[in-house]
C-alpha cells in the first residue's frame, strides 16, 4: 500500500485562483475602512480648524510671547 504522488503541475495557478481574489478583497476593504475611519475625520478636523483660524492674530500672539528672535514685540 503506497501513497499516491502529489499533484504538483498547476499547483501555483490553482492556489492563486483561490487566494488572489481574497487578497484583493481584503486590501480594498482595509483601504476603504482606513479612508472612512482615519482620513475623512482628519480632513474634517482640519477644515473645521481653518474655518476660524486667524494667522495674523496667531502671529501677533507668538510675537508678543517672544517666540521669534528676529521680530521685536510692538512695544519696544
Amino acid at each position: 500500500m503506497s501513497l499516491p504522488k502529489p499533484v504538483m503541475r498547476g499547483l501555483l495557478a490553482k492556489r492563486l485562483r483561490f487566494h488572489l481574489p481574497i487578497a484583493f478583497g481584503l486590501a480594498i476593504t482595509t483601504a476603504l475602512v482606513f479612508k472612512y475611519t482615519v482620513t475623512e475625520p482628519r480632513k474634517k478636523a482640519y477644515a473645521d480648524f481653518y474655518k476660524q483660524y486667524d494667522a495674523v492674530k496667531e502671529f501677533n500672539a507668538m510675537r508678543e510671547a517672544g517666540v521669534f528672535e528676529s521680530v521685536r514685540p510692538s512695544g519696544e
